[in-house]
């Protein structure tokens, strides 16, 4: 399968000082979900804001690496140059306008033609015709997502960036809109990334993964295959808890100490 997006070795450095993340790479195929997930500071956000363009809004930089889409070079380029080419954001935070009615906010972003339409949105997220007319400001969690994630279609992504859709939301909640992103990507030939701290959500409808620790890739493989993994399934696809308490850098640690100790 032809990779869509691919990136090289990346490293991001903050304030030119503090490394974020160091020697990433993976790459997301054509019509696929892919997904990046890991604790809390694992440079997750990180390397979508480098893949996005919003590095520099958080003073940090490219300072090794490459970029592609389609085999060309994006590193560098703004966030707006970057929408033109189909590479669209939806935020970890601020994904809606919170003033505009649910109606105002799919049309500022929609498009006249193309096969989006704020019909089939609505089609996807019924709920969203019902809240036409209220404020986006009032709408619960998961509805501001099914909005954030409407206004990202109607801007015609060739490849959809998600920031941790699952944040804050109920677990039935995640499932529905998870199952939702999926049929999406099915009927759209969409590509998709979805960054998550919740591996387990995420693993279960991507089609490949990667997951990160301490700014680097640690695991790499299916989306099926580590969710059989033992280590992936131990350090990151227990509860909420066992995710905040332990890492993989953890385990590396504890097996040096029994290795050393016999």
């Amino acid at each position: 399968m032809t990779a869509l997006l691919e990136v090289r070795q990346l490293e991001v450095v903050y304030n030119r000082v503090a490394t974020a993340i160091q020697g990433v790479s993976l790459e997301v195929p054509e019509g696929s979900i892919v997904a990046l997930v890991g604790t809390n500071g694992a440079g997750k956000t990180t390397t979508m804001r480098a893949i996005s363009g919003f590095l520099p809004s958080e003073d940090a930089e490219i300072t090794d690496g490459e970029i592609t889409l389609r085999g060309e070079r994006i590193n560098g380029r703004m966030p707006h140059q970057l929408a033109k080419a189909g590479v669209i954001l939806v935020p970890e935070r601020d994904k809606v306008f919170s003033t505009l009615s649910v109606q105002e906010n799919l049309a500022f972003a929609g498009r006249e033609g193309g096969a989006i339409t704020i019909e089939r949105i609505h089609g996807y997220f019924p709920l969203l015709r019902e809240r036409g007319t209220q404020l986006a400001g009032y709408l619960s969690g998961g509805e501001k997502q099914m909005l954030a994630i409407g206004m990202a279609l109607l801007c015609r992504p060739t490849l959809l960036l998600i920031d941790e859709m699952s944040m804050g939301l109920a677990p039935i909640v995640i499932k529905d809109l998870m199952e939702k992103l999926q049929q999406i990507s099915r009927e759209l030939n969409l590509t998709v990334l979805l960054v998550e701290q919740n591996a387990k959500a995420a693993l279960s409808i991507a089609d490949h993964g990667y997951v990160m620790e301490s700014g680097r890739v640690v695991f790499t493989g299916k989306a099926a295959e580590l969710m059989t993994h033992p280590d992936v399934r131990e350090f990151y696809l227990g509860g909420a808890g066992q995710a905040e308490n332990k890492s993989y850098r953890d385990i590396k640690q504890y097996r040096r100490k029994r290795r050393w100790w016999g």
